[in-house]
């Protein structure tokens, strides 16, 4: 079973952007940066776009605070090996 989000990057493409994966339905990856995922997002969806305005904006919430958790573990980790 995968994990319901994922982090992808294509730093050949595009150095500068992060990616979230979702991976249940509907399924879809959303653009980020540096700063997280912006207020008005790039989606690119696999499944039928949802109708809801507040289903769109509860997921891409819910990626949003994925992708900040992880990388405040990766950060976390990364300090753990300098110690």
């Amino acid at each position: 079973m995968l994990p319901k989000f994922l982090i992808a990057d294509n730093a050949q493409v595009d150095p500068d952007k992060v990616y979230v994966l979702h991976t249940e339905s509907p399924r879809f990856v959303v653009e980020s940066g540096d700063d997280g995922i912006p207020s008005n997002p790039t989606i690119h969806w696999f499944d039928e776009k949802p109708e809801s305005v507040e289903l769109i904006g509860d997921l891409v919430a819910q990626a949003d605070a994925f992708l900040e958790a992880e990388l405040d573990y990766q950060e976390e980790l990364l300090e753990d090996e300098d110690e």
